[in-house]
């Protein structure tokens, strides 16, 4: 699972701006070491905020890595950890966005509406990227809130959906 994303150098000494995709930020180092996107292993050593408004960036220390140069070839460098080793989460309204990929999802009459390929966010708020059930035609995004998905079920493998009146084909549509 994708828990961070490295920015770029900060400072003369080897640190590196991180956003963190974290629950609590700075828990990020708990969660290490890390699987990097180019395959190596990573591990922060120490982690505080950055100066700024943003609560997800962080300054980040990491091990073997002493040098603005060093820092410098990590900028945009996504972090992973395996989905195992970030266990249950402790409410039953909670989850993981990843846990949500691959599964059915489906409209309030119980009619199939496509699977999960996506949780995106660009800026806005998380969006659910909805695959097309027979796998024609385009993919759908809807907003990932509880009045457009009422029902989030990771143990039964299902999400039930509400699309918003202006995203429905309409009957005189060339869609329809």
């Amino acid at each position: 699972m994708l828990l961070g994303e490295i920015g770029r150098a900060h400072g003369l000494r080897g640190e590196v701006r991180l956003r963190a995709f974290t629950a609590d930020p700075l828990a990020i180092a708990s969660y290490g070491p890390f699987l990097a996107g180019d395959g190596r292993s990573l591990a922060i050593e120490a982690v505080r905020h950055a100066p700024g408004d943003a609560a997800d960036m962080l300054v980040a220390r990491l091990a073997d890595v002493t040098t603005r140069e060093a820092a410098e070839a990590l900028n945009r460098l996504a972090l992973f950890v395996p989905r195992e080793r970030l266990g249950d989460t402790a409410e039953e309204d909670e989850f993981f966005l990843a846990d949500l990929i691959g599964l059915t999802v489906e409209d309030e009459a119980g009619e199939p509406q496509g699977r999960v390929a996506a949780v995106p966010n660009y800026g806005g708020g998380d969006l659910l990227e909805i695959a097309p059930a027979d796998g024609s035609g385009a993919a759908r995004l809807l907003p990932f809130t509880k009045a457009c998905v009422p029902l989030v079920d990771v143990a039964g493998k299902r999400i039930v959906v509400r699309f918003p009146a202006e995203t429905e084909a309409k009957p005189d549509s060339p869609e329809a």
